[in-house]
């Protein structure tokens, strides 16, 4: 039986991105405020995941035992130190988020059946890394605050109000989104980085977060005059908006996550096999327990 185990750790550390072969102004246009020294700081939040088949004792692998590798080969040594001269690896590749997992990972491969290294610079960014090379993912988190009605105008209040429920009242609701943009793409030998992550965040802000800020959807998001904004559909388009400019970027838009409420979410992976257009007035909603057969959605009630 196969199964997969998480453990969590922590350390504290400071890190500053300045590559010496740059001027002080390419620095700057570079990395902006993260070239100041003599740097700065983040409370890391690591999850390190482990693959296996179940023992005679119920467990993949000892957690007390994974808990020691962790703090002997990563947190014993990174924890209140400054990072660009803790650890070799870092002399080279600047010690960026995805980087940082990418040589963390290196160093307890030896140790475990690893499938997952995350490591969550603060709660709005974090990276993936899973063994492949030089690539990685890289996940910010926003958000955005909008009300929206479910309702088709072919149907009637009363058709509506069967499928949507609540959500179909005249007069709309609102919501608390938050979204969540995972890229992936190559980490930059030199800069340790797969993307600008000031374009990236700039991307996001003027495709989505601008637009869509303290709007009725459906009345000020012109897409929604023409298919119902659950947030399956919203998460759709958002993939949309974000595919090209990302692209243009250098890196690739690997996931849209969008979180309606704390018991609703769902995913987009924007890979070949998702569908780039739902079809107009067709859109499911996670409340009714349906869900887009052209990508892979998660829905928690």
């Amino acid at each position: 039986m196969q199964c997969i185990v998480n453990r969590r750790a922590q350390f504290s550390a400071s890190h500053r991105y300045w590559l010496p072969e740059l001027s002080a102004a390419e620095n700057n246009q570079h990395f902006g405020p993260c070239t100041r020294a003599p740097g700065h700081g983040h409370n890391y939040v690591l999850f390190v995941s482990i693959a296996g088949e179940l023992d005679e004792y119920g467990m993949v692998v000892n957690l007390s035992d994974v808990k020691q590798v962790i703090k002997q080969e990563v947190t014993s040594q990174l924890d209140f130190s400054y990072l660009n001269d803790i650890w070799p690896e870092f002399q080279q590749t600047l010690p960026t988020t995805e980087n940082i997992a990418r040589v963390i990972w290196q160093r307890l491969a030896s140790h475990f059946p690893l499938v997952n290294v995350q490591l969550f610079e603060h709660p709005e960014l974090w990276a993936d890394y899973q063994g492949n090379g030089m690539e990685a993912y890289l996940t910010i988190s926003t958000h955005f605050s909008a009300a929206h009605r479910l309702a088709r105008p072919d149907l009637s209040y009363e058709e509506n109000c069967e499928i949507y429920g609540k959500c179909a009242r005249p007069n709309g609701h609102g919501h608390n989104y938050h979204l969540e943009v995972t890229v992936k793409g190559e980490i930059d030998p030199r800069t340790g980085m797969i993307v600008d992550l000031g374009a990236l965040n700039q991307v996001i802000s003027d495709m989505v977060v601008e637009p869509f800020d303290h709007t009725f959807l459906n009345k000020d998001v012109p897409y929604f005059a023409e298919v119902v904004p659950t947030a399956e559909n919203i998460a759709f388009h958002i993939s949309n908006l974000l595919q090209q400019p990302v692209h243009e970027l250098g890196a690739e838009l690997h996931k849209v996550k969008l979180i309606e409420s704390p018991n609703n979410s769902c995913e987009v992976y924007c890979d070949t096999n998702t569908a780039k257009t739902p079809r107009e007035f067709s859109g499911t909603h996670s409340h009714t327990g349906n869900s887009l057969k052209s990508a892979k959605l998660e829905a928690r009630l």
